[in-house]
C-alpha cells in the first residue's frame, strides 16, 4: 500500500517531506532497478548491475523526484496516481547516471559516504570505463520508465528532461574545460553560466517544469516555475561551491577539497581573485598553477577566499538568488500546503551545510 505525503495535518519542515517522498519513491526505484533478462547474459554484468543497485540505494535526499512531485501539487494534482510516482523514481534514476558519469569524470574517490561506482567495479583507468558503461545503461532504463509511465503527457515531459540533459552536457564540458585554466582565464560570468547550464537547469528546472507538465498545468505556471528553478539551482550550486570549500566532509559526504584538488574555478575563488590586489592574485596563481596539494595549499586557498572578498560575494550570491526564488513562488496561484512546503525548502537548501 502506498504512503501517504504529508498533509494539512503535518509539521510543514522540509524533512518531513523529503522522508514521505523517499517513502513513495526508493521502493518504486528498486523496482525499476530489479534484476532483468539482460543480467543473465553473464555473471560480470550480473555483478556490475547488482553493485549499481547498491549505488543507488545509498541514503540521499531524492531531491528531483520531491520537486518533480511538489511541483505536481503546485498545479493542483494531489499525489495518488502511482504513476507519476514512478516517472519521478525514473528521474531519480537518471540522476543517478549523472552522478556515475560525473564521479568519473571529476575522478572522485566517494559518493554519498561510500566508494564512487568506478572505484567499486574495478581499479584505474577500467573502473572509471566499466562504470560508464553502467551509467549509460541507467540512462537507457529511466528514458523507457519514463516514456513507459501511462501518463497523458509522459511523451512531452520526457522530451523536456532530455532536452534539458542537453543543455547540463554543456555545463559539464565547460565546467571541465575551465578545471586547471589560468584564473585570469576565467571570469565571474562564466562561473554562473556553468552553474546555470550544469546545476540549475537540470536539477530544479527540469523536475519542477515536468511536474507541471505531468499535471496539465497551463504555459504560465510553468514559466514561472522554470523562473523559480533558475534561480533556486543558482543558488543551490552557490552554497555548493562555498561547500566545497569551507563545508563539513562528513555532513556533506564527501571530501570538501575536491574542488581545490581539481582546480576547479568556483565562484568563490573567481570572486575573490577579481576582488584581490596584483601581488595576491600572483600568490593564489602559484599555488593554483602548482602541483602542491596538502592541506596546506588548501587551507590558503580558503583564507585567500575569505581575505579578499570571495566567501562574502558568494553568500550575497546566494541570498539575491534565494529571495528571487521566493518572490516567485508568491506569484504562483497554487494550494497554499504545496506552496508553504516548497518556501520551506528553498530555504533548507540555501542554508544547508552539507
Amino acid at each position: 500500500m502506498d504512503t501517504p505525503l504529508s498533509r494539512p495535518s503535518d509539521p510543514p519542515t522540509p524533512e518531513h517531506w523529503l522522508e514521505h517522498v523517499r517513502a513513495r519513491i526508493e521502493p518504486v526505484l528498486v523496482d525499476l532497478l530489479a534484476p532483468c533478462v539482460d543480467e543473465a547474459l553473464d555473471p560480470r554484468w550480473e555483478r556490475a548491475m547488482r553493485e549499481t543497485r547498491l549505488y543507488a540505494a545509498r541514503p540521499a535526499k531524492r531531491l528531483r523526484p520531491a520537486l518533480l512531485l511538489l511541483a505536481y501539487e503546485l498545479a493542483g494534482r494531489r499525489i495518488e496516481d502511482p504513476r507519476v510516482v514512478r516517472f519521478a523514481a525514473a528521474v531519480e534514476l537518471l540522476h543517478t547516471f549523472l552522478l556515475i558519469h560525473d564521479d568519473v569524470a571529476d575522478r572522485a574517490d566517494t559518493r554519498r559516504g561510500a566508494a564512487a561506482l568506478h572505484r567499486v567495479l574495478a581499479r584505474g583507468r577500467k573502473g572509471e570505463q566499466l562504470a560508464v558503461v553502467a551509467g549509460d545503461h541507467l540512462f537507457a532504463c529511466a528514458v523507457e520508465a519514463m516514456l513507459a509511465s501511462g501518463l497523458p503527457h509522459a511523451t512531452a515531459a520526457t522530451t523536456f528532461y532530455l532536452r534539458v540533459c542537453r543543455q547540463t552536457a554543456v555545463g559539464q564540458y565547460l565546467d571541465l574545460d575551465v578545471t586547471r585554466a589560468p584564473l585570469g582565464a576565467v571570469t565571474l560570468f562564466q562561473t554562473m553560466r556553468i552553474a546555470l547550464l550544469k546545476t540549475a537547469r537540470y536539477g530544479f528546472v527540469a523536475p519542477l517544469v515536468v511536474g507541471a507538465q505531468l499535471a496539465g498545468a497551463g504555459a504560465t505556471t510553468a514559466l514561472l516555475l522554470e523562473r523559480l528553478g533558475r534561480s533556486l539551482g543558482l543558488a543551490f550550486q552557490l552554497r555548493d561551491d562555498l561547500i566545497g570549500l569551507f563545508g563539513d566532509a562528513a555532513c556533506a559526504g564527501k571530501p570538501t577539497d575536491g574542488d581545490f584538488l581539481q582546480r576547479k574555478a568556483t565562484f568563490p575563488v573567481v570572486a575573490a581573485y577579481t576582488r584581490a590586489p596584483a601581488a595576491a592574485r600572483h600568490e593564489l596563481e602559484a599555488i593554483w598553477g602548482s602541483a602542491d596539494d596538502d592541506a596546506g595549499a588548501c587551507d590558503r586557498v580558503r583564507r585567500f577566499v575569505e581575505e579578499h572578498g570571495g566567501r562574502r560575494a558568494t553568500e550575497s550570491a546566494v541570498r539575491r538568488a534565494s529571495a528571487s526564488a521566493r518572490r516567485t513562488l508568491a506569484r504562483l496561484q497554487a494550494p497554499a500546503e504545496a506552496r508553504e512546503r516548497l518556501d520551506h525548502l528553498i530555504v533548507a537548501l540555501v542554508e544547508r551545510t552539507g
